[in-house]
């Protein structure tokens, strides 16, 4: 009896995943020859490191995926299903554009999104690679949910719920918009050339 593979992901899921392995790829590059000098070193008092980066995106993550995971929940148990593709309203596909880089204005981070600032080159760059994984494994949890329909805490404002599919957007966006912060280091006056 043939065995069939794993369900194929909807277009949109699919190039979102493509996004994230693309991002987890482009971060293990930018990390990968730095010294633990280069990786910690601060611009400025008030400009974050690239440690400081991508510590904030894991703790970004950290905080969002059980938003993810009880919008996903919510709707399978709402049977919030659909094919793709699918609209989004206004202040969805704005939300996303306004944390694409390179950024129109800066944000206020809250407390449980504050990059650590001790931590390890290697243990940071693991956990962001882990955390990229675990994006994608809510994209396969989402197959075949109506992302329009379904609804996720915003990353910008709990009080506020969007589209599940401007949630992942979000998150890559928001992702894009520190690693170009983080690329950025790299040309700062004064940067360690170890």
């Amino acid at each position: 009896m043939p065995t069939s593979g794993p369900l194929a992901l909807a277009p949109e899921l699919d190039e979102l995943r493509r996004q994230f392995e693309a991002i987890a790829a482009d971060a293990a590059e930018l990390v990968a020859p730095l010294s633990e000098a280069q990786f910690h070193w601060r611009p400025a008092g008030d400009r974050w490191s690239i440690a400081e980066c991508l510590e904030h995106l894991n703790a970004t993550a950290r905080h969002y995926l059980p938003a993810l995971d009880d919008g996903i929940a919510e709707a399978i148990r709402l049977g919030t299903y659909a094919e793709g593709p699918f609209e989004y309203r206004w202040y969805g596909r704005l939300l996303v554009r306004l944390i694409e880089p390179p950024p129109v204005f800066r944000m206020t981070v809250t407390p449980q999104v504050q990059p650590a600032t001790d931590r390890p080159k290697r243990a940071t760059a693991n956990g962001f690679g882990a955390y990229q994984v675990q994006y994608v494994d809510r994209l396969r949890q989402s197959n075949g949910i109506d992302l329009a329909t379904a609804r996720v805490r915003s990353p910008m404002a709990a009080w506020l719920r969007i589209p599940l599919g401007c949630g992942f957007a979000a998150m890559v966006a928001h992702e894009r918009r520190h690693l170009w912060q983080a690329r950025n280091v790299l040309a700062a006056p004064g940067f360690p050339q170890e």
